[in-house]
């Protein structure tokens, strides 16, 4: 765990747009204290509509419990904001002169230590910084929509910056599951959005001279190369074109066509207002069906499920999301230590399209899924996953006895429950409770047995006193909270 990870912190976020509001739902979520300042009027709205985009979402990322959700208050000014903040986001519109006001402002009343980073998409640091009283403190700290969901962070210093406010820096963005990029040098907008520019400027192209409608260009990503993209870049994505002979010989033998005219490079076409209108009409036609809302949420629970599986195979975007795991472990261990005196909130998360039955309900074999999940939470919380299971010892399920209650429907939110009946250096006996998160219903409850075993062998043997101390704690603990009625039932008694 890192110096980050501190009890509570507070952030400051400065301008309550949609990036703003997405920084402010992702602190939130992760157990900070949030003060937002934006004076325009309908703010406080924009920034609640996010943060229940992100409750929705977010959680379901998670293999542990998300810290809990601090208080988000909406303050009049921006030195009440920053007051005692750790983080301070600036997030307001893309012009020099209003970040330079701003900046100046936060800076007045920031405390030296703060960090203010900008979420600007295409000003440089040193821009940012020229005429700051404390130039090191400003830093690019610039995000990708929606930000509670979507890792990266691009990170600038400038040559103002100083390396250790960076590392504090992105170990703070760590901390709240996020990827921080640092760019080797400052540029003009930074990164990322040079090359989405890139073929931003090419798909403009193509609508103009009439070779192809905004549907078209979008479905040539979606269906082909973005798919490609969103596990493995640009570079490793060529690295296999090259086939056995490697990179070398795919750039040797393609290389040649960047000469020819294939596309426009940075010639841009003027946007006119016949243009404009032409990409409106069929952006209208490709999806003037949704709202606006209805796309955002479509775009969550895509990007949930797309994530959920490179978490699964570990790797891009899914190595952040379980490295993040590690964190949250690390916090649901010390919490479960300390207060235990009530069954363990273990997962959090939201029913995927996916899991849908034909009769509209989350499917039975789903119920098993998040249980089996839940142990897997479990397992982590007291140490003996990963690095245990690495060694050569794991628990291996004996029995297990599910009921049945209630249905729960697609993007609905969920939580687990365990408490420990009882464990000793062989065994481990639990129960499982599912609930609805809206109304605390509940859905389903798993008993189950495991069985401590060598996995050379395969035979049940005990673990030792040391490996057993975060479980035997929280077993003491749970000794005073009420045994389930249910537990030690078996299959239709009454």
């Amino acid at each position: 765990m890192t110096d980050a990870a501190v009890s509570r912190q507070k952030a400051a976020i400065i301008g309550g747009g949609l990036i703003g509001g997405g920084w402010a739902a992702r602190f939130a979520l992760h157990g900070w204290d949030v003060a937002v300042f934006d004076p325009h009027a309908g703010a406080a709205e924009r920034v609640a509509e996010v943060l229940d985009n992100a409750r929705k979402s977010l959680p379901a990322l998670a293999d542990f419990p998300m810290p809990a959700e601090r208080e988000m208050s909406f303050v009049s000014n921006v030195a009440e904001a920053v007051a005692d903040a750790t983080w301070i986001q600036e997030s307001v519109t893309e012009d020099l002169a209003l970040k330079h006001s701003v900046l100046a402002e936060i800076q007045a009343h920031a405390a030296d230590d703060a960090i203010i980073g900008s979420s600007t998409s295409g000003f440089k640091p040193s821009q940012l910084q020229n005429g700051a009283s404390k130039p090191a403190q400003i830093i690019v700290a610039h995000p990708f929509n929606p930000v509670y969901l979507l890792p990266l962070v691009e990170v600038v210093a400038g040559p103002a910056g100083d390396a250790e406010r960076t590392r504090r820096a992105c170990d703070l963005l760590t901390s709240i599951g996020m990827q921080p990029l640092v760019l080797r040098k400052e540029i003009d907008a930074h990164l990322a959005d040079r090359l989405m520019e890139a073929v931003w400027r090419e798909g403009l192209w193509l609508v103009n001279d009439d070779i192809a409608t905004t549907q078209e260009i979008d479905d040539s990503i979606r269906y082909g190369f973005g798919l490609r993209w969103a596990q493995m870049g640009l570079f490793e994505t060529f690295r296999l074109a090259g086939g056995k002979e490697g990179m070398a010989h795919f750039i040797r033998q393609f290389g040649p066509a960047l000469q020819w005219p294939w596309t426009k490079l940075t010639d841009v076409p003027e946007l006119t207002e016949e243009l404009v209108q032409k990409i409106a009409v069929q952006s209208d036609a490709q999806s003037g069906q949704y709202t606006l809302a209805e796309l955002e949420q479509i775009r969550d629970r895509n990007l949930v499920g797309m994530l959920r599986v490179l978490k699964e195979r570990d790797w891009g975007a899914g190595q952040v999301l379980n490295a993040h795991d590690g964190f949250l472990a690390a916090q649901a261990g010390d919490n479960a230590v300390h207060d235990a005196s009530a069954p363990l909130r273990l997962l959090d998360l939201s029913v995927l399209p996916a899991w849908i039955d034909y009769n509209g309900h989350m499917t039975e074999f789903r119920y098993t899924q998040v249980f089996s999940d839940s142990c897997e939470a479990l397992l982590r919380v007291i140490g003996m996953h990963d690095d245990y299971v690495a060694a050569g010892h794991s628990y291996y399920t004996a029995e297990t006895h599910t009921q049945f209650f209630d249905e729960v429907g697609v993007n609905e939110a969920m939580y687990t429950t365990v408490q420990i009946l009882a464990a000793d250096a062989k065994r481990m006996h639990v129960f499982y409770r599912l609930h609805a998160t809206e109304d605390d219903r509940l859905l389903a409850h798993l008993e189950a047995m495991y069985l401590h075993v060598d996995t050379h062998s395969g035979k049940v043997c005990a673990a030792t006193a040391e490996d057993l101390r975060v479980l035997m704690k929280i077993t003491d603990a749970h000794s005073s909270v009420p045994r389930p009625e249910a537990a030690g039932r078996c299959v239709g008694q009454r």
